[in-house]
């Protein structure tokens, strides 16, 4: 009897050990951010101005609307995955649970939108569905990035903003202008006030003394900018150990 009472105590441990080594093994890369591409398939332009949408979604609702892209899975199931992910990163305040979390897998060609318990009931499934066969799919199966999960923050932070009663005021612009169009106009005025002030600046002997200073000052300006995010998910509060019931759709494409 102890025997077998001990067989069986070694094959639940064994169990117990497996189980972990296979659900366990997940290996999730740290946010940056709202936006998270680790793929690489959106441009600068419009993760920018997507993560900046994310900021005012959670300021003003308390939501957190989270994306990230993978180049691949590693033959996991894209809906299990998402969910994983969604609870190993926490998205949303906990309690609240209210996040959304806009999930694709680039060599599976798979995308989901995975609801957290707190806004299942202005996101359910039906509409989330609706949501990427009307203003994603079409984008992705064309290999447009940019506006596919755009489209998707887009259209999401959209019912989350009318729940709440707030207005947005941000949303991604997805087509560019060529850079000659978009500087043409700013760079023209910038040089005739340069020239302006050059000009008044050489007409005094004071001015002339600070000349070079200003000139080093614009110079030590132009050289700013850029700059990553830091810290844990780049400052975006919207990790608080929210949670999925695995809400949402998913589609192919």
């Amino acid at each position: 009897m102890k025997t077998r009472i001990g067989t069986l105590l070694i094959a639940v441990m064994a169990a117990c050990l497996i189980a972990t080594c296979v659900y366990g093994r997940d290996d999730f890369p740290r946010p940056v951010g709202a936006v998270n591409d680790f793929a690489g398939v959106l441009s600068p332009r419009v993760a920018r101005s997507m993560e900046s949408l994310a900021r005012e979604v959670l300021e003003k609702t308390r939501t957190s609307v989270v994306v990230v892209t993978l180049k691949e899975i590693g033959g996991d199931d894209p809906g299990d995955y998402a969910n994983r992910l969604y609870e190993a990163w926490g998205i949303g305040v906990k309690g609240e649970d209210k996040g959304v979390l806009i999930f694709l897998a680039v060599q599976e060609r798979r995308i989901r939108i995975e609801t957290g318990y707190g806004v299942e009931g202005i996101l359910p499934d039906g509409l989330v569905g609706d949501i990427l066969d009307r203003n994603v799919i079409p984008y992705l199966k064309k290999g447009d990035y940019d506006s596919g999960l755009s489209s998707a923050m887009v259209a999401v932070s959209s019912v989350i903003a009318k729940d709440a009663g707030v207005s947005l005021t941000g949303a991604p612009q997805t087509r560019r202008q060529p850079a000659s169009q978009q500087k043409k106009g700013s760079s023209l005025f910038s040089l005739i006030m340069l020239f302006i002030v050059m000009s008044l600046l050489l007409g005094t002997r004071q001015g002339r003394r600070m000349l070079p200073f200003i000139l080093l000052m614009l110079l030590m300006g132009g050289r700013r900018g850029g700059g990553g995010f830091g810290g844990f998910g780049g400052g975006f509060g919207g990790f608080g150990g929210g949670m999925s019931g695995g809400g949402g759709a998913g589609r192919g494409f």
